[in-house]
């Protein structure tokens, strides 16, 4: 098998790749080591920056988010037990986000790929990425087997290979040298789903002294809400009304508002780290999204760097294709890891702003007010966070 790009993983990243070189007149092919069902219901970020919108949009795949996504126009903020909403159209020239799960972009990706794109290989495991530094690089692949069976293994000839295929994903352990930057912190996020509808109609980031807790939703339906907890917390350990008490203690506000309860659909403990791999190439081994670099997801970024990630990429091998130069192509790591950095940092510092430390001193609590204090009463710093949530500048 032979193509232009081989690109391993069917996450966002990879399927998005795919339909703007389809777009561009490049073939791909996709390799996915999971089936289909498990692709398009594993749960993952559901904040979509404005550029990563209004990239869907542009792919062709923009329909259905337009239709049954939830535009935001801000977050709240709470501390104290006050209340502080931060309005993005306002503070950056009419910029918002979107709540569009990743699993829903997955979906109108697929079916997109699937119609007009080129191949899109469900449970073809990618075994090595031989040749990166050679102009005819290698995947070589087991495709299919069930019911205990090996599967039959195959080989996909590219002319540049791309690894989206996450932190886990053998792409990365394909690229040797370079340098990683990592940060682990000693908490975690417990998560729920619940069938109630969201308590506020926008995001709320909560600075409590028990510790940080976030209202989100997935739908007008479906809420989705977190805790701060230990690293090492077991999911199960917490029965639904420890969740739902903790969640009303760090939540409290001095008016009426209420948080509404509803039935628990599935819990779990997100682990919070920060994580960069440079240079994101090797030979012709271009990294992208989880297998690049990792986000606490205090600030909904993980998924929108992948997709700028693949945005700068498709534009370098299309400007390859369209001119013969590499230029594009040998910037591309310079180029994302100007805005990747910009992301851990945002990121680092909402999560430091917002979560307490198991060591943390009065003295350390106090900054964590006085930071807050300073967004809720300064517009520049205000601003700052707004322009941040609301994406960096792609390419």
């Amino acid at each position: 098998m032979r193509t232009t790009v081989g690109i391993i993983g069917a996450g966002p990243a990879g399927l998005l790749l795919a339909r703007l070189l389809h777009n561009a007149g490049i073939d791909s092919v996709v390799l996915e080591s999971r089936d289909r069902a498990y692709v398009e219901r594993r749960q993952r970020a559901g904040i979509l920056e404005q550029g990563t919108v209004d990239v869907l949009r542009a792919a062709g795949a923009g329909e259905r988010m337009d239709r049954e996504g939830l535009r935001h126009d801000g977050i709240e903020l709470r501390f104290d037990r006050r209340r502080h909403r931060v309005d993005f159209p306002a503070l950056t020239g009419g910029r918002s986000v979107m709540v569009y799960a990743q699993t829903e972009v997955c979906k109108d990706l697929i079916a997109l790929q699937l119609e007009d794109g080129g191949p899109l290989l469900f449970e073809a495991e990618a075994l090595a990425v031989e040749g990166a530094e050679t102009d005819r690089p290698r995947i070589r692949f087991r495709h299919g087997g069930a019911d205990g069976e090996a599967g039959t293994e195959d080989v996909l000839e590219c002319d540049y290979v791309v690894g989206c295929d996450g932190f886990w994903g053998i792409a990365r352990t394909a690229a040797p040298g370079g340098r990683t930057f990592e940060r682990t912190y000693p908490f975690g996020w417990l998560g729920i789903l619940a069938d109630v509808a969201p308590s506020h109609d926008e995001l709320v980031y909560a600075r409590h002294d028990r510790g940080f807790a976030l209202l989100s939703m997935r739908s007008p339906s479906v809420s989705r809400l977190y805790l701060q907890v230990p690293a090492d917390t077991d999911a199960d350990s917490w029965s639904d009304d420890e969740i739902w008490a903790e969640l009303e203690r760090r939540f409290e506000t001095d008016d009426d508002w209420t948080l509404r309860r509803g039935p628990i659909t599935q819990k779990s403990v997100t682990p919070m780290r920060s994580y960069v791999h440079e240079p994101m190439r090797h030979g012709r081994l271009f990294l992208a999204g989880d297998a690049a670099h990792i986000v606490p997801p205090t600030g909904a970024k993980g998924l929108n760097l992948a997709v700028g990630d693949v945005v700068t990429l498709a534009r370098a091998l299309a400007h390859r294709a369209g001119t013969g130069s590499d230029a594009l192509l040998d910037a591309y790591s310079a180029t994302c890891l100007r805005r990747v950095w910009q992301a851990e940092r945002f990121s680092y510092d909402m999560t430091t702003l917002l979560h307490r430390d198991p060591a943390a001193t009065p003295f350390d609590d106090r900054l964590q007010v006085a930071r807050l204090d300073r967004i809720a009463s300064s517009r520049a710093a205000e601003t700052d966070l707004a322009e941040a949530y609301t994406g960096f500048p792609i390419g």
